[in-house]
């Protein structure tokens, strides 16, 4: 395909996805099932075409292309306090159950197809990561409780480290220079020193966003940054999906204090887009190969496709659930302590962690990474595509109506940790106030208004001037300064209450927000 056609393509499957984003925002329906869907009737089509257009990304692109942005910004909006509260249920689930996954969907894999030995346990590290943007989608509008919410999203940023540093031990296997020693030392030194290139990489980023004033350059640099964490740590052979992790969260507890009011505004909007045009276009880029896949899988039987399909599906599903169960109870039968520090979930809200297990674009980026010369790889992408659309599309239209059935609706906890951070941050903004008033004296009608509305606040939630200006402008950036020193200290207040653990950091972008839309209207 020559360079304006692949252009014009592109264009083409973003114009379709946005069409299919529209139309899942219509029907009340997250947007990667119907993207999964779209591209499947899209690859449908295109098969039925005389000449269907070829498209063959190079697999080392594809992670180049799809995978940092879309980890660093899981990361970067991470709430660490809840991540580190639940973290046994997340490292049973990121870690033990990913290890589980691999192993008995290979295991069934060899069983059923014995001709793709080792590449079996590359299929059962591919498909083992759940991608956590359409559950917690659904969770949110639904109003499940923050907890389950939290350990998908935990569960979904560390999984697929683990995983795809399992598909990396399977494709070394392949080429048939794996030993068990090579690979635990390879695993300590890919883990160790992607994490320091990742610290080195955000602690940068933190470094370079303080100096910079212009909100569109703080964002083009964030754009960047997962791609400088991620090249160099695969340049020294070390994980570059924890490089980008370990940026992206360090970038996320400093962004309070680094970025500006602006940059934070428009960085919300231009990441959305970001994520939604990767999304998009992964699933839809699927279809267009779809009628290659299917042609180099001609020698099979559509039955035997299809049964392949179906079991390899139904035992991805099925090992969820069977590792959660036991993962949530057997702690707590061996250990008093873990009874007393956490006790026992509900049922209801262990089978729904256990049911939103939907693979997505992490697992398609890896199947279509996989290298050429891997033995069956048309059928390693078209049984990805199958569990894709089986978790997606089956357990995805499925939870509502099993989260309304089992009753697991959220608590009142965000709801207090923001009414906490309004009143810390009122009371941040009236002592400020009270030394405002003597730094300004010929604003006091100012000052009484701004006190007004903090009062008002409160019970509702239960440039230095240049000698040259004249005094009009004076008293306007005057004026300025008052509210942007308010704001500051109001800010800092909730983000004191972040780092001490009072608040999480969902209620802190809350608050976050609208301080710096006040801090915009006042001209920052």
């Amino acid at each position: 395909m020559d360079p304006t056609a692949a252009i014009e393509l592109v264009l083409l499957l973003l114009v379709i996805a946005t069409g299919l984003a529209f139309v899942a925002r219509r029907i009340g329906v997250a947007y990667p099932i119907v993207l999964v869907l779209g591209g499947l009737a899209l690859g449908l089509l295109l098969a039925r075409l005389p000449e269907p257009p070829s498209v063959e990304l190079p697999p080392s692109l594809v992670f180049l292309l799809f995978l940092p942005p879309i980890l660093f910004a899981a990361a970067y909006f991470t709430p660490i306090r809840d991540f580190k509260a639940n973290l046994r249920p997340i490292g049973l689930l990121a870690v033990g159950l990913v290890v589980f996954s691999t192993l008995v969907v290979g295991g069934v894999a060899l069983l059923l197809m014995p001709e793709l030995g080792v590449a079996a346990f590359a299929l059962g590290a591919i498909v083992a990561p759940p991608d956590a943007v359409a559950a917690t989608a659904i969770f949110r509008r639904l109003g499940v409780a923050p907890r389950i919410v939290t350990i998908l999203e935990g569960e979904s940023l560390i999984n697929d480290a683990s995983a795809l540093i399992l598909y990396r031990a399977a494709l070394v296997a392949i080429a048939g220079t794996f030993s068990i020693a090579g690979a635990g030392a390879e695993f300590i030194y890919v883990a160790a020193v992607g994490i320091a290139v990742g610290a080195v990489v955000g602690l940068g980023l933190a470094w370079v966003w303080r100096r910079v004033s212009d909100p569109t350059l703080e964002l083009v640099i964030s754009l960047l940054v997962p791609f400088a964490a991620y090249l160099p740590a695969e340049a020294v052979h070390a994980s570059g999906v924890l490089a980008v992790v370990t940026a992206g969260i360090i970038a996320g507890q400093r962004a309070a204090r680094v970025l500006s009011p602006n940059a934070r505004l428009m960085g919300a909007g231009v990441w959305s887009v970001v994520l939604f045009m990767i999304n998009g276009f992964a699933f839809l880029l699927i279809g267009v190969q779809l009628p290659s896949i299917l042609d180099a899988l001609s020698a099979y039987p559509a039955s035997e496709l299809i049964g392949l399909g179906v079991a390899i599906s139904l035992t991805v599903i099925v090992a969820r659930i069977a590792w959660v169960f036991p993962a949530t109870y057997i702690p707590r039968w061996v250990s008093a302590r873990i009874r007393t520090r956490d006790p026992l979930p509900p049922i209801g809200a262990v089978f729904v962690i256990s049911w939103a297990g939907m693979r997505g674009v992490v697992s398609l980026a890896a199947a279509l990474s996989l290298p050429l010369d891997v033995p069956d790889r048309p059928l390693l992408i078209y049984l990805t595509l199958c569990v894709i659309l089986a978790t997606l599309v089956g357990q995805g239209l499925t939870l509502p109506w099993v989260v309304r059935r089992l009753g697991v609706v959220a608590g009142s906890s965000r709801e207090v940790e923001e009414r906490i951070a309004r009143t810390a941050a009122t009371d941040a903004a009236r002592e400020r106030l009270d030394g405002l008033a003597m730094e300004y004296p010929d604003h006091l009608e100012l000052v009484d208004n701004l006190r007004a509305e903090l009062e008002h606040e409160a019970a509702h939630a239960a440039g230095e001037a240049d000698g040259d200006l004249d005094a009009e402008e004076r008293e306007r950036l005057e004026h300025q300064e008052i509210r942007l020193a308010l704001v500051a200290a109001q800010r800092e207040a909730v983000i004191r209450l972040r780092d001490d653990g009072a608040i999480g950091d969902d209620a802190l972008r809350t608050i976050e927000r609208e301080l710096d839309l006040e801090a915009v209207r006042a001209g920052a």
